[in-house]
Order: structure tokens, then sequence, then C-alpha cells
């Protein structure tokens, strides 16, 4: 009875989707302020019948009601509880269903929090965004419903070992929170498109909800790569996988375009930039979810491998990607700006910045979607008999190590210098007396960091130094250089410099994990050591461990240093009961500075010899504490008190719809310096 009652609430949040989808806009347009106020009520009840719909998914993973197609698969009765709740998720159908629920958290987000945003324009912002639910929730109802029955089974097939762990309870909610957030700034770019009007209390307002669903992105990003870290056993952290790649796209777009809003709201400039990023940063993410439901591409991450489900994306991919781009070249003569700015100036810095990202978003995409290319050319190659003999090709680290990191270095060198330049114009002399002193600092730390923390000088290593330091004592410089109290100074500007932190810290990470990183595969006997960085890793056998739906060898190692124990690990080699994989969990030693990482392998004939992976993995913690100082910093952005103020100003105002633009002005506090960002 519950399945069936989660049924039918999906379908009232279809029906309540299509009626907040098309009423509020049509009362947009005719200036019915009864068929606008629709849409707040409309929302909660959407949000309501989603939730209850998911309980309902809960419930039955709670109960073990293997009637359920979907618990039967993905579930088992030994499941421990923590994973039969994040089993909901585990597979396509159950993350469907929280994507729907987390895109009508944000819509009621957007519908408490928006006070402040006009009337017509709030209404069409949250039909635009009941319009993109009515196609999730079709897709769903269609193709993959959670609660299809079938007759009752002794018990589910079990959740697949790789994601009995918590990573998964925390990285999926968190990066779809990132993915759905963008269709908030995609609302808001098609909603000022349909009225023809983006101004900068169209940025003001589009700002903070952007940067939110970037924190949130950058978080599940983050832990996506730690989870990958110490699950599968390889020591890895990011690896190029295509489905890792399509949350790195719309991350990229989504970076670019917080930084259009900045011009667009301080210059009122970018605007055509602005909507075009909107859009694509929200269509990548709809890009992400069809390579990882559909099957095309192989990926140790994909949830579904269905032909079908894949079309249904794609068209609505289609349908999502053609109507903005049709909307934006019939509103794109709207959309001009009378400013202008000298080639060193603020402004084109911040379309450097752009540039850069977008180039590096597309270098991701081509090697992504490059072999679906040389496949799609095979076919056709074999159908007309051409004689092209194209063969498989697969695009690895090689390619991407090869364009993204000459780009990044460029990338650095604009955020560095862009911070300090002015608006409108700039001159050389006044950057350059400005500069030099971040970037006499970043040489002397790419010379003495290594010879304190390193091993040994690499060129690698200075190099990545230099564009750390370069990125880090730039954003220090800068607020230094703003000459006022830490508490006068905006949480955009504190924004502004821990993101740029962030990013250096997770560049230092990046370069002496990648140069200095140390890996072994050794066999050892129970009483035999191993030394590796300074480190002796002596193994002392494993012994039999039983789990709550598993067996497992667990090994025991023992980690010292100048006869002074460090650490004791004990990595496992675990058997399902159901679903027979082997896996590997890691036995990690985890520091600020250093990570000890040995993986149980297999055993080697007699005398309980067995393999072992041994790693020392130098600095590779920077990589996640960057991703939080980044998260930081964008949350200050979002919560900076001019966006308070702006809400409470607005509260009881009656003139917002009159009068929107006058209000955001008066709203907004005058900015002295032009050093804000």
């Amino acid at each position: 009875m519950i399945p069936e009652l989660g049924q039918m609430a999906l379908i009232i949040a279809l029906s309540i989707s299509i009626m907040l989808g098309v009423i509020p806009m049509y009362g947009s347009f005719r200036g019915n302020s009864n068929d606008m106020a629709l849409a707040r009520p409309a929302v909660v009840a959407q949000w309501l019948m989603l939730s209850f719909s998911f309980g309902c998914l809960v419930y039955a993973f709670l109960t073990d009601d293997f009637s359920v197609r979907y618990v039967a698969s993905t579930s088992n009765s030994a499941l421990p509880t923590l994973f039969k709740v994040s089993a909901v998720w585990g597979a396509h159908e159950g993350s469907l269903l929280l994507w729907g629920l987390i895109l009508s958290t944000w819509t009621l987000c957007v519908a408490l929090f928006g006070r402040s945003i006009p009337t017509v324009m709030l209404a069409r912002v949250l039909s635009v965004m009941g319009l993109v639910a009515v196609g999730f929730l079709l897709f769903i109802i269609l193709t993959s419903n959670p609660f299809d029955r079938i007759p009752m089974q002794a018990d589910g097939r079990d959740l697949n070992p790789l994601l009995q762990d918590v990573g998964l309870a925390i990285h999926p909610p968190m990066l779809y929170m990132g993915y759905v957030g963008l269709s908030v700034a995609f609302a808001f770019a098609v909603a000022a498109m349909i009225g023809g009007k983006l101004d900068v209390a169209w940025a003001r307002w589009a700002r903070p909800w952007t940067n939110v669903a970037w924190v949130f992105l950058t978080i599940g990003i983050a832990l996506g790569s730690w989870w990958a870290y110490y699950e599968l056993g390889w020591g890895g952290w990011w690896f190029w996988d295509p489905v890792e790649n399509a949350s790195l796209m719309p991350w990229l777009v989504a970076t670019a375009l917080m930084h259009s809003l900045v011009v667009t709201e301080k210059r009122g400039m970018f605007k055509a930039w602005t909507v075009l990023l909107a859009v694509g940063a929200f269509s990548l993410s709809l890009l992400g979810t069809f390579l990882v439901r559909s099957g095309v591409l192989t990926s140790v991450h994909s949830f579904a491998s269905d032909p079908e489900r894949g079309l249904f994306i794609l068209i609505f991919l289609i349908l999502v990607i053609g109507s903005s781009l049709l909307l934006f070249v019939f509103r794109a003569p709207r959309f001009t700006s009378s400013a202008n700015f000298e080639l060193l100036s603020r402004e084109a810095g911040l379309l450097s910045n752009n540039i850069l990202l977008v180039v590096m978003a597309c270098a991701v995409l081509l090697g992504t979607l490059f072999p679906l290319l040389t496949d799609a050319l095979s076919v056709i190659d074999k159908t007309f008999e051409l004689g092209l003999n194209i063969g498989k090709i697969s695009v690895g680290p090689p390619y991407f190590n090869a364009i993204m990191v000459p780009l990044g270095v460029l990338l650095s060198v604009v955020m560095g210098a862009g911070l300090f330049l002015r608006w409108k114009k700039d001159s050389v002399s006044r950057l350059s007396g400005v500069l030099w002193l971040p970037l006499v600092f970043s040489l002397v730390a790419a010379i003495v960091l290594p010879l304190v923390f390193a091993p040994e000088f690499h060129a690698l290593t200075a190099m990545g130094l230099v564009i750390s330091s370069w990125i880090a004592f730039t954003a220090l410089m800068w607020v230094i250089r703003q000459k006022r109290s830490p508490f006068a100074l905006s949480g955009t500007t504190w924004g502004a410099m821990l993101g740029h932190i962030g990013l250096a810290v997770t560049f230092t990470g990046i370069t002496l994990v990648s140069v200095y990183n140390i890996e072994k595969d050794v066999r050892l006997a129970p009483g035999e050591s191993y030394e590796m960085a300074g480190y002796q890793f002596r193994f002392d056998g494993v012994r039999q461990k039983e789990g709550p739906n598993y067996t497992a060898y667990q090994g025991t190692i023992h980690i010292s240093r100048d006869n002074q124990e460090v650490a004791v690990l004990k990595p496992e080699k675990r058997t399902y009961r159901v679903q027979t994989m082997p896996m590997t969990e890691a036995g990690i030693d985890a520091g600020i500075f250093r990570d000890l990482f040995v993986a149980l392998g297999e055993p080697l004939g007699n005398g309980g010899a067995w393999s072992l992976r041994v790693q020392y993995k130098p600095f590779v913690r920077w990589l996640w504490l960057g991703a939080i100082i980044m998260g930081l910093g964008g949350l200050l952005a979002a919560f900076d008190r001019r966006y308070r103020h702006l809400r409470k100003t607005a509260t009881g105002a009656s003139s917002l719809v009159k009068k929107p633009a006058a209000t955001a002005t008066m709203a907004t506090p005058q900015v002295a310096g032009g050093t804000r960002l």
C-alpha cells in the first residue's frame, strides 16, 4: 500500500508541476496577480508530494519490502541500516527521485527567500523550474518508476559492494545539490530573456543562488574524489573518468558564470555572456545525467545502461538547450551595453578568466565525447564501406593533462593579476608596481618550500609552487591593500580571497602528490618489512573477520619511523555474501603533510605471504582542504550583507512590482574605490 501511495504522490507532483509551469507564466504575460500568486502554494504542494513520495521509498527499504522491484534489486535484509537508507539513491530510479526532490527543494527555497524579487520575475522563475520538474517527473514515471511491483522475493540482490560505504550517504546528495542548484541560475536567465530585460538587479538576484549551487558542486566533487581515493583501493584521487568529467564541466562553466555575474552587477556588461553561461552550466549538468544513465560511455560510476532512458534524457536535453538558445537568438539584441573598457582593465581580466574556463570545459567535453564520435564514424564506415578503418579510440590522462595544465597556468596568471586591475582602464606601470611583491614571494616560496618539505628539488615542483604561491599571495595582498578593518570587509571580498587561496591549496596538493608520490607492489610474509620514504612497513599476517553481510581477510601492518611506531593499519579484502564481488578496503594513516596507504592484494603461495600495494602520498589531503576553503569562500560571498540588506529592504515593500530597478538600486550600498567584487 505504501509504494502505491508514493506512486500516487509522484503523479500528483507531476500535475502540480504542470500547473506551476503554465499558470503563473501565463499570468505574468497578462498581468494577472492571482495567477502569479498561485506559484508559491504550488511550489509548497509540489515539495510536500515529492517529500512524501521519497519517504515512501525510504520506508520500503527500511521494511525490506522486496515486492518493490527497485528494493529487491538494490537492497538486502542483512544490509546495515545506514546503507539501506543510502541505497535509496544507490541506483538509477532512486537517484532520479532524489534529483526530483532536490529540484523541488531549490524551487521552494527560491519561493521562500526570493521576496525581494518582483512578482512578475519570481513567477517566471518558478514557472521555468516547474517546467524542468515536469521533464524529470515524466522521466521517472514513464521510464524509471521506483515503485514498480513484482512478486514478493525471499530477499534482495544487495547493494553494489562498491557503494556500501558512508561516501554513498553524503557524496551523491551533495553533488546533486550542486547539479540541480544550477537550474536556479538557468531559470533566472530564461525568465530574464522572456521579459527581455537583463539588468543589474537581475544579476544581484541571481548571484547568491549561483554561489550556493557552486559551493555544493565544489564540495560534492571533492567528496567524490575523496571517496574514490580510499574506496577503490589503488590510491588515486582523479582518473579523468567520463563521469568525473561530467561533474567537472559544469563546475568550470559555473565558475565562469560567477565571475561574469560580477561584471553584470557592477558594470551592467557581459549580459549575453552571463545568460549563455547560465544556460551552459545547467545544460552540462543534464549532459552529465545523460552520460551516466544512457550507457553510451563506460564508467565505474555509471548508474544505468538503458538506451531508452538515454534517448529520453537526450530529447529533454535538446529541448532545454534548443529552446533556450532560440529564445536567446530573439532576445540577444536587447542585451547590449553602452559601457566600454580598455584592454587592460578588470573587465578584460574577468573576460579572459571566463574564456579560459570555457575553453577548459570544451576541452574536457571534447575528450569525453571523442570516443562516441569515433564509434559513430566507425558505424558509418562499416555501413557505407568507406574504407576509413576507424578503430576503437579512447582518450585518457595524457590528453587531458596536456591540455589542462597549460590552460591552468594561464588561468593562474589571470587570477592573480586580475584582482588588482581597476575597472574601465588601468596602466602597466601601476599594475607592475603592485604585482612585483607577490611575484617575488612566489619565487622564493617555490625555491624554499621544496628544500624544507620535499625529498629532492624538481622542476615540476617549482612550477607548481610558483603557480600556487602566486594565486595565494596575490589574494592576500589584494585584501591587505583594501586598507580597511577585517570586520569592515564584505563577505564578497572574503569569499574571493578564500576562493583563490583554496584553489592555491588544491594546486599545491596536486603538484606535490603528483611529483613525489611513491607506489610499490610488494610481496611480504608475516614478520617481513618493507621500507619506503623513511617508513618501515612490517606485515604481521592476516586473520579472518566476519562483517554484517561479508567475510574478510584483515591484514595487520605496523608502521614505524626511527624505531618509533607511527600507526597500525588494518586493510581488508572483503567478499560479500550475496554479490560475491571481492572488495579492497585500504588502510590509511592520514596526516596533513602525508598519507601512508596500504591495500591488501592476494595470497601468494604457502607461508602466509600476501601481495600488498604500499603508497606514500605527500600533501594529498590538501586537495580536499582546498575544496573546503573554496566552499567557505563561496558561502561568505553568497551571504554577503548586501543581499541580506536587499531582502530586508524589500520585505513588505509594495512598490517592488512597479519599481524593481529603483528598489534594487536603493538597497545596494555604494562601493568606493572600485576594489570590491
